[in-house]
């Protein structure tokens, strides 16, 4: 009997048996041999506050029940903002092609207590929804992928499968430490980890996109992400110190000018070969007038363009995006001039945008100059992840499975994340959350109140279930 055909025989067996028992909305795991469910679990970690940079307490109880419940863990640096490990279905020395689940252990600061209806780190679990800083940002992902590998272990983890299964946590993902999280492992375990395929954090189903059906959930795999380019401009201008007369050109005046000449105006749409095939998709999902227009947006872009405009969400996705985050005069006494003034920019580029040009674009919109540029942070063009390929297509395969209702699209971000890393090293990197939310709940992220609705764990975790033995038996 060829391996191929023992893998398959081996599949329909377990499949057969998890359709009469249906073990998946009842997998328990152990901590500190306490049973807990995939709920539970999830109310457990969030009651740790792992704001970035301070991630050792909630990491080493992550690690601890992936040790107790039989993965095969390794350290992949063990100090706050650094603090990183994988829990695997077989050891990283078996050298097998590696299926990376990535998630991160860090959360953002919680913002005002006083608007949470719920403490950020109680992990509350009411009767609709589980509550706390990192519900979905991204404990719930990190559950998600522990409970999937655990299944795993348990039905594959004494044969001799084509793949390993990892779960890599890392660090420092939201405040993008230097040197920490997902870069360390990277430039030090890139060999050791043997990634095949990573599947990162990206967006939930959620439904409100399409006009004709406003019902419909739509899932978007990401492909790519517009990359992060942070500016630092300067201006120094000398002039007399006293407030009391104003000077003809001072350095905040010029500042203020300049950014008002380049914020004020309007960033172009821009359409390349990734937003397009995104309309396209929707395009085959609409119906009437509008199907027609998503269908050739090159043939309909004077009409595109405002409709595109009065949505940020998408527009982002074709423009390059320039944010003002902060002006500083290095000054607090009110009656003197400074004589310099800094100013940062949070700009994110399309995939293909050079950041060369772009520079040169911000200089000559900025009309002054006088003020020096500065790139704080950049990162390299990067080509999509192939959204032919067989793990994309059983990662829609499995959102399918578990989600018939809804419809999926070869999607960009337009954040940066951790995946991205892996992309550049020309790893195939897809990032989606499969869970599906009510749109209102994509404004708690990064925000007060985060939390998701109960019953959603379960599904997601059988996605990712569902994904990874496909992959197996392939």
């Amino acid at each position: 009997m060829s391996k191929e055909l023992r893998y398959l025989l081996f599949f329909l067996c377990i499949t057969f048996q998890t359709q009469s028992q249906n073990p998946s909305s009842k997998t328990i795991i152990q901590d500190h041999g306490k049973s807990l469910n995939i709920e539970q679990a999830l109310s457990k970690y969030l009651q740790f506050e792992s704001i970035s940079g301070d991630e050792i307490e909630a990491g080493e109880w992550f690690k601890s029940i992936c040790i107790e419940n039989g993965l095969h863990v390794e350290q992949m640096g063990d100090t706050n903002g650094n603090y990183n490990f994988t829990a695997s279905v077989y050891p990283l020395s078996s050298n097998l092609p590696n299926i990376i689940l990535l998630n991160h252990i860090d959360v953002v600061p919680t913002g005002d207590l006083t608007k949470w209806e719920h403490p950020p780190f109680s992990g509350d679990i009411t009767d609709t929804e589980i509550w706390g800083r990192g519900a979905f940002d991204n404990k719930g992902n990190g559950i998600m992928h522990l409970f999937s590998l655990i299944e795993i272990l348990n039905k594959y983890g004494k044969d001799k499968m084509p793949y390993n299964v990892s779960l890599l946590a890392v660090s420092c993902e939201e405040k993008e430490c230097d040197g920490g999280g997902a870069e360390y492992v990277l430039e030090h375990y890139l060999d050791t980890l043997n990634p095949i395929v990573v599947l990162g954090e990206g967006p939930p189903g959620f439904n409100g996109i399409l006009k004709s059906d406003p019902d419909q959930i739509l899932f978007g795999i990401s492909v790519t992400n517009k990359r992060p380019l942070w500016l630092e401009l300067s201006l120094k201008v000398k002039t007399s110190a006293h407030g009391s007369i104003t000077p003809i050109n001072y350095a905040n005046k010029g500042m203020i000018k300049a950014l008002d000449n380049l914020i004020e105006k309007k960033q172009k749409t821009v359409y390349n070969e990734t937003n397009i095939n995104i309309l396209k998709q929707l395009g085959r999902l609409e119906k009437g007038m509008g199907s027609l227009v998503l269908k050739h947006p090159r043939l309909f872009k004077v009409l595109l363009a405002p409709v595109l405009r009065n949505k940020p969400e998408l527009f982002s996705l074709f423009s390059n995006s320039i944010t003002l985050t902060s002006v500083d005069s290095h000054n607090n006494v009110i009656n003197v001039i400074p004589d310099e003034v800094t100013a940062l920019l949070d700009c994110r580029l399309l995939p293909h945008q050079t950041n060369d040009e772009f520079v040169a674009s911000v200089k000559k919109q900025l009309k002054n100059k006088r003020i020096k540029i500065k790139v704080i942070k950049e990162s390299p063009i990067v080509p999509p992840s192939d959204d032919q390929s067989k793990f994309f297509v059983n990662i829609n395969n499995a959102i399918k499975k578990n989600y018939p209702e809804a419809n999926t699209l070869s999607a960009s971000v337009p954040n940066y994340n951790d995946a991205s890393l892996f992309r550049e090293k020309g790893i195939s990197s897809y990032c989606f959350t499969p869970i599906a939310l009510e749109r209102h709940y994509l404004e708690y992220i990064h925000n007060v109140n985060e939390r998701i609705p109960r019953g959603t764990l379960t599904k997601g975790k059988q996605t990712f279930i569902d994904f990874i033995e496909s992959c197996f038996v392939q």
